[in-house]
C-alpha cells in the first residue's frame, strides 16, 4: 500500500509518500509544500491544489491520510488552515482517493505507543520505523511521516477493519 501523508496548513503543508507492507515501512520522499504569506490567500489555495495534484499525478497513492484540524489558541489561523485543508481535501477527493482523517493523540499513539508522547518520542520512532539516519526536516515533512505511519499501523489493526466494515445486506 503506498500512503501520502499530508500535514495541513496554510504556508507550509508536510507530504510524505510511504510504502508500507505489513509492518515493513519504506519512505518513498517527504517534504513541503511553501506559500509565500504575502501573496493572496486565494492564489495560496491555488497553488496548494495545483502542486498537490502533481504529487498525487506522480505517486499515484493508494489512500490519504490527513491531521485533523486542532483548533488551540488562534482562530485566525486556524481558518486560514481550515481553507488549506479543504482544498486539500478536494484535491484528494477529485482524484478517488480514499482519505483517512487522525487527530492528533491517534497518531502520537500510532506511532509511539502513547498518546500523550512528546513530538521528539514521535520523531524518534519515526526515524526508527522508516529505518532512516535522521528525523525528516522540516518538522511538517516529519509530521506527514508520522501521519503515513499511523494509517500504515492502524490500518492493519482488527479494530481498524471492524470500524470500517462495509455493511452486507442479506
Amino acid at each position: 500500500m503506498k500512503i501520502l501523508g499530508i500535514d495541513p496548513g496554510i504556508a507550509t503543508i508536510g507530504f510524505a509518500v510511504l510504502s508500507a507492507d505489513k509492518n515493513e515501512y519504506k519512505l518513498i520522499n517527504c517534504g513541503v509544500i511553501e506559500t509565500p504569506a504575502h501573496m493572496k490567500l486565494s492564489v495560496r489555495l491555488a497553488q496548494i491544489y495545483s502542486d498537490l495534484n502533481q504529487l498525487i499525478e506522480h505517486y499515484r497513492p493508494d489512500c490519504v491520510s490527513i491531521e485533523e484540524l486542532f483548533f488551540n489558541t488562534n482562530l485566525t489561523t486556524g481558518i486560514s488552515v481550515a481553507h488549506g485543508r479543504g482544498v486539500i481535501l478536494l484535491a484528494c477527493r477529485q482524484a478517488g482517493l480514499e482519505i483517512f482523517e487522525y487527530t492528533p493523540l491517534q497518531v502520537k499513539q500510532a506511532v509511539a505507543g502513547y498518546g500523550r508522547a512528546e513530538k521528539h518520542q514521535v520523531m524518534e520512532m519515526v526515524k526508527r520505523l522508516c529505518k532512516l539516519k535522521s528525523v525528516p526536516r522540516p518538522d511538517d515533512a516529519a509530521d506527514a511521516v508520522a501521519l503515513t505511519l499511523c494509517h500504515a499501523r492502524s490500518s492493519t489493526s482488527l479494530l481498524f477493519k471492524e470500524e470500517n466494515a462495509e455493511c452486507s445486506t442479506t
